[in-house]
């Protein structure tokens, strides 16, 4: 008999990161891009996919880093705001967020880890 070591994560599975109010899976570690975004309530994360939410209506929105079309993000279990995603952006500097998701820290917790 051979014995196969796995990573840790391999064992136990994709870190998540949950809807801190009723725990509906929202997003893994792996697709945070940034941890240094600011969201309504304090510190945000940025983040190249999302699962399991709704995305609200499309409106323009300034921001600290200037004019975007965004469309907030909801929980698709509770309905909690859990933060936005970028649409457009106007400015060429921040055409890498289009299609990104912010998630307000406060608004998520770790499963997994």
């Amino acid at each position: 008999m051979s014995w196969i070591s796995l990573p840790m994560d391999e064992m136990v599975g994709p870190r998540l990161y949950c809807c801190y109010k009723c725990k509906n899976h929202v997003s893994v570690h792996d697709d945070i891009i940034s941890k240094a975004f600011q969201g309504r309530n304090g510190r945000a994360f940025l983040f190249s996919h999302v699962m399991n939410v709704i995305v609200g209506a499309k409106e323009d929105r300034h921001l600290m880093t200037g004019l975007h079309t965004v469309a907030d993000v909801f929980c698709g279990d509770c309905h909690e705001l859990l933060g936005w995603k970028y649409e457009r952006a106007y400015e060429e500097t921040q055409k890498y967020k289009e299609g990104k998701f912010i998630l307000e820290k406060s608004k998520i917790v770790k499963e997994n880890w």
